[in-house]
């Protein structure tokens, strides 16, 4: 992989920018892209269920808080959060948090070879304000608390086996967690304005009881080398972020993401996307709404996840209520658009295991509140 600086954001629309950052890249250099010229092209009107997607794109509902799951005899919860989709046979699971405090915890959704939806289940109970979290590759489902001293929950996405608390991985405000198998660590955000980003390195690799965590610790700026620094106590009688002298502070930690040897982290406080270049241990930013000439495609920066092809999907909290799209050849463009639930935010976006499905939640839907959630999934042409 070629590695290059200097990410160009084009906004649809809008002109194009210099970022001070960088992604990685494929072996060809490849030129930005023109302005307005997104990788699927231009959103379409509203389809009946509000979402402007591209040509070739499809949406529809599969789950809505507060009702029965179609074809279940489930009731889906109130306010969907961070997600993830797991293989199952022919078909797949996609596991959905719950942010609310308290009995927040985490749901699934089970679907055959064709899509239709043929089973729902609790996967945890008992928890508070489940936000974010992270798959891991030996097929479990990170449950992260949003509260302080909040806790990661290792759950079962089939509903098979009881969740397990996980002490270890510390007592902070966690948001998001993404695995290394390569360093075999477990990335983790935290969701405050002053918040750091740390790794879990477990004992023995695929077991989560027992490990050490770390903090991120590097000097002032926005790029550079990053060291790692042992977390004297995970369980946060002190606040996990400030027990470590030069740890680097991170203004609002969202989603994260890991794939060949990068580890991608959004902050909403300063609407950023950076990226933590695992093999060559630093940090740089990926996009920064700041330096982009004129409106910025990407406002509101929240969940992310990514593509076979290398694509990045960021999900917006508020903004244009858009999951927005950075391509390996530098474009940041919106890939669909959520009308008329500008209360809300997007929330859990996740890949089907082939890649032909997005599955994501708006937060509140039309309601503006945790009663209102929508559950989608949009099919289509995806690159991959």
């Amino acid at each position: 992989m070629e590695r290059r600086t200097f990410l160009r954001a084009t906004a649809v629309g809008g002109t194009s920018a210099v970022l001070g950052g960088t992604l990685w890249r494929g072996a060809a250099y490849a030129a930005p892209a023109q302005p307005g010229t997104g990788p699927y092209g231009p959103l379409g009107a509203a389809d009946a269920n509000g979402i402007s997607l591209p040509a070739g794109f499809t949406s529809r509902v599969v789950a809505r808080s507060g009702r029965t799951v179609t074809g279940t005899s489930y009731t889906w919860h109130n306010a969907p959060d961070g997600g993830a989709c797991y293989a199952d046979g022919s078909g797949w699971i996609y596991v959905s948090n719950s942010e609310i405090n308290p009995s927040g915890g985490a749901s699934a959704l089970k679907f055959s070879a064709t899509g239709a939806v043929t089973g729902a289940y609790r996967i945890l109970s008992g928890t508070r304000q489940n936000c974010a979290g992270g798959k891991t590759p030996w097929n479990t489902w990170l449950s992260c608390e949003e509260v302080d001293r909040g806790y990661v929950y290792e759950t079962d996405p089939w509903g098979v086996k009881a969740a397990v608390r996980r002490d270890a991985m510390g007592r902070f405000k966690h948001e998001a967690a993404a695995a290394d198998p390569v360093r075999k660590v477990i990335y983790l955000t935290e969701d405050v304005s002053d918040g750091c980003f740390y790794r879990f390195r477990p004992t023995t690799w695929g077991d989560l009881s027992s490990g050490t965590l770390e903090v991120l610790v590097a000097g002032s700026g926005t790029s550079g080398p990053v060291s790692w620094a042992k977390v004297p106590d995970p369980s946060g009688a002190t606040a996990t972020r400030n027990q470590v002298s030069g740890a680097k502070r991170f203004n609002g930690g969202e989603g994260c993401y890991y794939a060949n040897d990068t580890c991608w982290f959004t902050t909403k406080g300063d609407n950023r996307v950076w990226q933590y270049n695992a093999a060559a241990q630093t940090v740089e930013l990926a996009y920064d709404d700041s330096l982009v000439s004129g409106t910025a495609p990407l406002t509101g920066v929240d969940n992310v996840t990514g593509s076979a092809s290398g694509d990045l999907f960021v999900a917006e909290d508020g903004g244009n209520m858009e999951i927005c799209v950075i391509t390996p050849d530098d474009v940041v463009a919106p890939f669909l658009r959520i009308a008329g639930q500008s209360g809300s935010e997007i929330t859990g976006p996740a890949f089907s295991p082939d890649g032909s499905r997005l599955y994501f939640s708006s937060q509140r839907g039309t309601t503006g509140t945790s009663s209102g959630g929508i559950t989608y999934e949009v099919t289509g042409p995806f690159r991959n």
